[in-house]
């Protein structure tokens, strides 16, 4: 898990390639339920996104048993779905050995990465560029403290290719 940009899916496929797991990324899982980007969902209403997100969640962890083990990329935001976070934290409970990432990444990269793609997200909008920037500054500073609280390791994602990073927690695990 980690902020928006941090290297989630990239890392999460190359350490899964490292493991011989099975990796998924649940933006996919809810594009692939839905028929619908995760942005398209967050814009038609960010509660009907994190309904979706939660039971994409839930989906994955109900098949999970078909896997030898599985590597799983969060969405940006997920730390504020309560509900999916209570899926996460109840799984953590069951599952035998499981582990929980986070992938650090400074306010500044994460929103230089940000604004590197065509479009914002939504809820990063706001009158000035230099108030989104802000905006973003807070979120990703509330964020990464709940982060932090659930991780079992934080990983420093800034200047290491995926690659670098997946090797890393490999080490670690």
């Amino acid at each position: 898990m980690g902020p928006k940009h941090s290297g989630k899916t990239s890392t999460g496929r190359e350490l899964a390639k490292l493991l011989k797991y099975i990796f998924f990324d649940l933006d996919v899982l809810i594009e692939e339920r839905t028929g619908q980007s995760p942005r398209d969902l967050y814009n038609a209403g960010p509660e009907l996104f994190r309904r979706e997100e939660e039971a994409a969640l839930a989906s994955l962890f109900n098949k999970k048993s078909d896997c030898p083990g599985i590597i799983l990329a969060l969405g940006g935001g997920i730390i504020d779905n309560s509900g999916a976070m209570d899926l996460i934290k109840k799984e953590m409970t069951v599952f035998e050995k499981y582990c929980t990432l986070y992938l650090e990444l400074s306010a500044e990269t994460a929103w230089q990465r940000i604004t590197d793609q065509v479009e914002l997200p939504l809820f990063l909008t706001a009158e000035t560029p230099a108030e989104s920037k802000e905006k973003h500054r807070q979120l990703h500073e509330r964020r990464a403290k709940g982060y932090k609280k659930i991780a079992m390791y934080s990983i420093q994602s800034e200047g290491k290719t995926a690659v670098e990073l997946a090797s890393e927690i490999a080490a670690k695990l």
